[in-house]
């Protein structure tokens, strides 16, 4: 049996393979806009989870047997989800926007095996240091935070300019490894049965 991630996320990546398993990486292809849109008036936990859901349904039918893992995480400040800021210029915005304040880190997943599924939510309080304007300018321009939920990282140069978390650390950088490990549980399975040896 294998561990199958549905998504190119090379900080979920890192966590697995960090955390002992080598994961089939087949990200799935879905329109999130579209997804987000029709989920606008919808909780955030939802959105998250619903996007997380949606990737792991796609990508489950190529992988029988196997367990697959959906995830997707959104920032969430002044009751507004913040995705990926995509460009230089969002990502100063969005910095200057969040420096020195507290937001909540919302990570959906989706775990499926066979017929079972665990769809989860976690929440992670995040501050944000407060960051220079330099700073700011030299991160975005370093490209890292573009594809980033919240436009940080907290395990390379965005670790410089996060005070503290309150919660998961693993979730936020990407994937929660207690909610996969309660689903496996879940699933009459042992962690370790999914560790490289």
């Amino acid at each position: 049996m294998r561990l199958v991630l549905a998504s190119a996320s090379p900080s979920r990546r890192m966590i697995l393979n960090s955390a002992g398993v080598d994961p089939v990486i087949h990200p799935a292809e879905i329109d999130e806009e579209a997804l987000q849109t029709e989920l606008a008036d919808a909780p955030p936990e939802r959105v998250v989870t619903a996007l997380a859901e949606t990737k792991a349904a796609q990508v489950a039918p190529l992988y029988p047997g196997d367990i697959i893992i959906g995830g997707d995480s959104m920032l969430l400040l002044d009751g507004r989800l913040q995705g990926k800021p995509h460009t230089v210029a969002a990502t100063i915005d969005r910095w200057r926007a969040q420096r020195g304040r507290t937001a909540e880190l919302l990570t959906g997943h989706a775990i499926i095996w066979g017929s079972q599924r665990l769809v989860s939510a976690s929440r992670t309080r995040i501050r944000f240091a407060e960051v220079s304007d330099a700073d700011i300018e030299s991160y975005a321009n370093s490209g890292e935070p573009l594809e980033c939920a919240g436009a940080f990282t907290l395990e390379a140069l965005g670790g410089w300019f996060i005070d503290s978390i309150d919660g998961d650390p693993s979730s936020v950088i990407g994937l929660s490894l207690p909610v996969v490990r309660r689903a496996i549980y879940g699933f009459g399975m042992d962690v370790a049965d999914l560790w490289n040896r």
